[in-house]
């Protein structure tokens, strides 16, 4: 049984009215802090402020000079300097000091992320709830960020011996565990090799695990259309994932699955692989940003 609740305290605030204070001044403090909370100007400076994030995305990674940017903005030179000056310090704009450029910073891109998981994860909610009910095992979501796997989702099923090996926002090296290794084996070879060799120390981290092993695990999941992994990371649990891919073909998601070793063996493991793809179509097809009438993508049949 699991329990959640969170306390919430909340002190009252005594408003004492000192002798010889009219009603008419209290009315005016309280529009006058009505007035601050929905104060105008503050409001501008956020619109001006997200204005000018669009025009520096459209300087891409070169950046765009100051002129550039009160040209496209629409903002006179003093107004666009204090706006620039401001996100630099946040983070949220960046400015090359060789060539005086502007462009978004890394605030903005580590934003995008934490937007990118969080949409996934939502997405992949409705998914992972039906796998957890038909199997009543233990299901993940898995994004991939480069050379890493986050777990972006978890649902756990009702089966009473639970395997819990990753929490929602644990990241891996791609290769290790069976979402992982899904979303690895199905890329393209060239960014295959580029993740390899980014991960050969991180694997190191993992028991059993170097480039040599992972790279027979990529050309076992290529022959069988899904990942497989057999109690090396946890002994005594097996894994399963599958990748989940987008109307254009390219992989963007994984779904796992993880459960004691007789849940997931002998001819149990065909039917939850045959599940598991079924769903990650599904998926795909809602993450889909393809032209709408293009045909849903199932691969790895």
């Amino acid at each position: 049984m699991y329990c959640y609740f969170t306390e919430h305290c909340c002190k009252p605030i005594l408003l004492v009215k000192l002798p010889g204070e009219s009603a008419a001044k209290d009315k005016s403090q309280t529009m006058n802090f009505e007035q601050r909370e929905t104060d105008e100007p503050s409001v501008k400076v956020i619109d001006r402020a997200a204005r000018m994030l669009w025009v520096l995305a459209r300087g891409h990674s070169e950046g765009l000079q100051l002129g550039a940017i009160v040209q496209l903005s629409g903002f006179g030179k003093g107004t666009t300097h204090r706006l620039l000056s401001a996100l630099v310090e946040a983070g949220f704009a960046f400015q090359d000091p060789a060539t005086r450029r502007y462009r978004l910073g890394a605030g903005m891109s580590l934003l995008a992320r934490i937007g990118q998981q969080h949409d996934v994860g939502a997405a992949a909610i409705p998914y992972l709830a039906r796998l957890a009910r038909e199997t009543s095992d233990t299901v993940y979501a898995s994004l991939r960020e480069g050379p890493t796997a986050i777990c972006v989702g978890r649902e756990i099923g009702a089966f009473p011996i639970r395997t819990l090996s990753l929490n929602v926002g644990d990241r891996r090296p791609l290769g290790v565990g069976s979402g992982s290794l899904a979303l690895l084996a199905f890329l393209p070879d060239h960014e295959i090799e580029i993740a390899l060799r980014h991960n050969e120390m991180w694997f190191r981290e993992f028991d059993g695990y170097d480039v040599a092993y992972v790279r027979k695990a990529i050309a076992k999941s290529r022959r069988n259309g899904f990942a497989f992994v057999d109690g090396r990371i946890i002994p005594g649990m097996n894994a399963l994932g599958v990748p989940v891919y987008d109307r254009t073909g390219n992989v963007v998601a994984a779904l796992s699955l993880a459960a004691i070793t007789d849940r997931v063996s002998g001819d149990r493991l065909a039917s939850l692989a045959k599940v598991l793809k079924k769903e990650a179509v599904r998926f795909g097809n809602a993450l889909s940003v393809g032209p709408e009438n293009a045909a849903p993508v199932a691969k790895a049949g």
